[in-house]
């Protein structure tokens, strides 16, 4: 096998010691205020073999949070909680960014202590439901955000870019994907505004580079990173034109230090965007055939240019060393998809690696 995905790679500002980097996921094991906790330091901890982690999407307001014990950065209490993290995975030699992630019309009052009114561009439900503590809960209706609510978002953003950096975070990953509020903007089912953030495709895109820019400003384009997930119907999001979308989103982003790309199945616009953008791509490749992205898969889309680092997601649950199982071949353990979200220690920080496995 190549060695090019255990090779290094400079992300701006970021200089990884390889190319595998681990994807951001949900693991809903922050306090019910937003704090980061001890266990969390020894998950990230574990990964830090990765070149580079991606938090789970971190919440950079009250009102932006989706989820039942997600983790936020938006109080000094918050930024306090976040630094045994970066403590751990930097004395492991790693780099972690925190994924900034507001959820838009995603989420549920019951699922978080302030019960607010979820927010989008329009006030457009979004079909499935939230899974709370007592079951399925159907999405309610947002609220449209006004132009003015719109600019306090934007300072909401870069004001929890600082915030992480303050954390000690290398940088962060703005999160516009996965039908998520800045994606929720992007699209035309959930983004019906008549003004200068809605209708033609230069409005759509403009909540989202003005957030990059945002946060940018604040912390430098060389710490800055974007996820993006083109044609990604995830959240019930329908684009309408997708190539038009990101080829006018990808031209109008300033210099940041890196594209985080999921993959929709689409490997010719792949190509189309790496042909577009200068700067460095970390690819999530779509998966074949249902199969989960594998060393080959990784070593591929480096060897054919597609993608500059590899992103690698549910493999790095059960694997904390995943890097070093790739690098020789030893087989990969199975995660427990029940303890995904929530819950204690049990399918979070109790793997082992592959030597204490046993299996050396």
């Amino acid at each position: 096998m190549s060695e090019k995905l255990f090779e290094p790679v400079t992300l701006g500002k970021l200089a990884l010691s390889n190319r595998v980097v681990m994807a951001p996921m949900s693991r809903n094991r922050a306090t019910a205020e937003g704090l980061a906790t001890e266990l969390m330091a020894t998950y990230y901890g574990q990964r830090a073999g990765a070149g580079l982690i991606v938090t789970e999407g971190v919440q950079p307001s009250v009102v932006g949070q989706g989820f039942s014990n997600s983790p936020g950065l938006h109080s000094q209490a918050q930024v306090e909680s976040w630094k045994p993290v970066t403590d751990a995975v930097h004395a492991a030699g790693g780099k972690i960014v925190a994924q900034l992630m507001h959820a838009g019309r995603i989420g549920h009052p019951d699922l978080y202590p302030s019960g607010h009114q979820s927010v989008a561009p329009s006030a457009v439900t979004a079909a499935g439901q939230a899974y709370g503590p007592a079951g399925p809960l159907d999405y309610p209706e947002p609220r449209a955000l006004t132009v003015e609510e719109i600019a306090e978002v934007v300072k909401e953003f870069a004001d929890a870019a600082q915030n992480a950096v303050d954390a000690g975070f290398d940088g962060v990953e703005v999160h516009a994907g996965n039908g998520f509020l800045l994606h929720q903007f992007l699209a035309e089912n959930s983004n019906r505004r008549t003004d200068q953030y809605g209708g033609p495709i230069e409005n759509r895109i403009r909540f989202a580079i003005e957030v990059i820019e945002a946060v940018s400003e604040r912390i430098g384009a060389d710490r800055v990173g974007v996820r993006i997930s083109p044609a990604n119907p995830y959240n019930d999001i329908v684009e309408g034109d997708t190539r038009a979308i990101y080829e006018a989103l990808v031209a109008a982003l300033p210099p940041i230090a890196f594209i985080h790309l999921l993959e929709g199945g689409d490997r010719d616009h792949t190509a189309a965007l790496r042909a577009q953008w200068t700067g460095t791509i970390i690819l999530c490749p779509h998966p074949e055939n249902g199969v989960a992205v594998s060393a080959a898969i990784a070593t591929e889309a480096l060897e054919t240019g597609v993608g500059c680092a590899i992103a690698f997601g549910s493999a790095f649950i059960a694997n904390p060393d995943l890097v070093e199982r790739l690098r020789t071949g030893a087989p990969l353990a199975q995660d427990d998809t029940t303890k995904w979200y929530g819950g204690d220690h049990t399918g979070y920080t109790d793997y082992p690696t592959h030597v204490a496995a046993g299996a050396a």
